[in-house]
């Protein structure tokens, strides 16, 4: 069994800088906005659908 006795000077793995948000990283907000986008327009799209698909089904057109 190995103790350490000063491990108190030494790095930690989970430190890291904080991110700078003066400047953001503006490719990583347009690929989080527009992937959210996607995916409400897949939302919507597929929601139409499916009113579609259970009113002709319980024929209410």
């Amino acid at each position: 069994m190995v103790l350490f006795a000063d491990s108190a000077g030494s790095r930690s793995v989970f430190t890291s800088s904080k991110p700078d948000t003066s400047r953001p990283n503006w490719l990583r907000v347009g690929l989080a906005f527009g992937a959210s986008a996607f995916l409400w327009a897949l939302l919507f799209k597929q929601h139409s659908s499916d009113v579609r698909e259970y009113k002709a089904r319980n024929g209410l057109e």
